[in-house]
């Protein structure tokens, strides 16, 4: 299945894509939260389409689409899991995966905008692979570490790098930024991707390829990241976790490139959909 919210922010309503169809769900009650996860609610979504088969509404291409996983519990995120990245930011190749989380209130959905936050000078831009918890995992082995992911989406890991690198502490402080996390255009469930550690993903600003890379290039992979995870802190259903961004970010060229308003940022992944956000410059609402 392919999992979509949509509507205002803050009044999405939860849908299906079949056949490149999306499809109103709201019929069913739940919207895709730690609850929906926790409770089987993949099984029983299902179970609720083919009961509904021929009903469904079909939504409209000009409804706003929000993230497909409503607010979850946590944003965590994984630093330096390409090699070449590693290289281009000036850092050793990590022994362990880099951890840092984002904001919740940071994401966003697929198309909405991205504020280059008050007082930034160096915003960036990170396309990743995201993956999604889909029951509590806590020392979960590398084995068994599948069975807590229930699927994969889109999500551009935005990035304020002088916050991150030059103010002192944790990476946290410029990753967590309103709507630095866009995500989706859906959630694929697992049986949708058959090797999610062989996608080609990409991103292109104002029209210009930027990265260009495939996820065979994974330092620490999926399995590797669930269990190494869940002996730090226990994974609830509906947590996201993005398994971070290969060579092409603006802070790797000489000089860098950061975002300015206006600039018009896309990217995708094979099987995940693409999305598109436009840099707008802070404005006091």
């Amino acid at each position: 299945m392919k999992l979509i919210r949509w509507g205002k922010p803050g009044q999405e309503k939860t849908g299906v894509i079949i056949n490149d169809v999306k499809y109103d769900t709201s019929a069913f009650g739940e919207d895709y939260n730690e609850a929906f996860f926790e409770n089987d609610g993949l099984n029983r979504l299902s179970a609720f389409l083919k009961t509904n088969e021929g009903k469904l509404k079909v939504i409209a291409d000009s409804e706003r689409l929000g993230s497909p996983v409503a607010r979850p519990s946590k944003i965590l995120c994984i630093g330096l899991n390409y090699v070449k990245h590693a290289e281009e930011s000036g850092m050793a190749i990590p022994a362990e995966p880099i951890l840092f989380m984002k904001s919740t209130t940071s994401l966003v959905g697929p198309y909405d905008d991205i504020t280059i936050p008050r007082n930034s000078v160096k915003s960036d831009w990170e396309v990743e692979l995201a993956f999604v918890i889909g029951k509590k995992a806590s020392y979960v082995t590398e084995a068994e570490a599948m069975d807590y992911v229930a699927g994969y989406c889109l999500h551009n890991d935005v990035s304020e790098r002088e916050w991150q690198l030059e103010r002192g502490g944790t990476w946290d402080k410029g990753k967590g930024c309103d709507t630095f996390a866009p995500v989706g255009p859906f959630l694929a469930t697992k049986d949708e991707i058959a090797d999610p550690h062989k996608l080609r993903l990409w991103l292109k600003l104002n029209g210009k390829i930027m990265q260009d890379s495939n996820t065979d290039d994974l330092i620490f992979n999926i399995p590797f990241l669930v269990s190494y995870l869940s002996n730090f802190m226990t994974l609830l259903p509906g947590d996201i976790v993005s398994t971070g961004t290969p060579a092409g970010v603006g802070l790797g060229f000489k000089p860098p490139i950061f975002l300015k308003d206006g600039d018009v940022i896309e990217l995708g992944i094979d099987g995940l959909g693409e999305s598109r956000q436009v840099a707008k410059a802070y404005a006091k609402a």
